[in-house]
């Protein structure tokens, strides 16, 4: 019986399709690119229309047809329903994971007995990442492993059992109702937030003198790391943009692919108060 992998992400699912073909598996990874820790999620099973313009106001032109890039991923969630293979659901510690998890078990609700999941954590790392990782909590997200660090855990993938299959599509439905701006994965707890969360860390760490873009990023991911909350770079961006547009700080220059070139700092009528 064939096998189908999903996981969240590029940059996972192309280190999934190294570790299965170094071990001689012709098996399918899927990866879905959605990050569904940001943004409304109403609609999200019924509509692409919803998703697509808020990743077209995040980061505009960088994909050229958003609508079609999220009909793919319905298309993808489709199939996995239809196919007679298993599914094996890669997740690690963050949001973003739990909620693909969730998304995954709530479209095979009706063939739960397809459904299997391999459990990612920290201590799956190699000593250097797992050193590195900024929160105590030790969160880790599965575009953080390697192919040898996935193909260890390859032979761990287990069946997901039918009782909490039903506990994870009804989670992924109160996602979903309560329409969050942001989600953060506490205490295996999937928890609401807001986008002034995040513009409260931006302003805090935005000083009074130019300083790059891409710096302020970084430190802005790193904090929010620390308080649950894992952040994209595009993300973190298009928050500096949108503070910004609202005068509560200045940058060089606002289109959203100019991340690497351009600088920012505090407004000035922030900055004197």
């Amino acid at each position: 019986m064939s096998t189908i992998h999903v996981i969240q992400g590029g940059t996972a699912a192309a280190s999934l399709r190294e570790a299965l073909a170094q071990a001689g598996r012709d098996e399918r990874v899927v990866g879905l690119l959605d990050d569904l820790g940001v943004g409304p999620l109403k609609g999200v099973d019924e509509t692409p229309d919803t998703r697509a313009a808020f990743w077209q106001h995040v980061l505009g032109e960088q994909i050229p047809d958003w609508n079609a890039e999220i009909e793919a991923e319905f298309a993808r969630l489709d199939q996995l329903a239809t196919d007679a293979g298993q599914v094996v659901v890669w997740h690690a510690p963050s949001v973003g994971d739990k909620l693909l998890l969730r998304r995954v078990a709530y479209h095979l609700r009706n063939v739960p007995q397809r459904l299997n999941e391999v459990r990612l954590s920290a201590a799956d790392l190699d000593a250097a990442p797992r050193a590195a990782l900024s929160r105590t909590d030790q969160a880790c997200s599965t575009g953080m492993f390697s192919p040898a660090e996935l193909a260890r855990k390859r032979p761990a993938a287990a069946p997901v059992s039918v009782l909490r299959i039903g506990r994870l599509a009804l989670e992924w439905q109160e996602a979903k109702h309560l329409n969050a701006e942001l989600r953060y994965w506490v205490s295996n707890t999937i928890k609401s937030g807001h986008y002034a969360d995040l513009d409260a860390l931006i302003v805090a760490r935005t000083a009074a003198d130019w300083q790059p873009a891409r710096r302020l990023v970084g430190s802005i991911m790193a904090a929010a790391d620390r308080g649950g909350l894992f952040v994209s770079d595009a993300i973190a961006w298009w928050r500096c943009r949108e503070l910004a547009a609202a005068g509560r700080l200045e940058l060089q220059d606002d289109a959203p692919d100019a991340l690497s070139s351009t600088q920012v700092r505090a407004a000035r009528a922030a900055a004197h108060r």
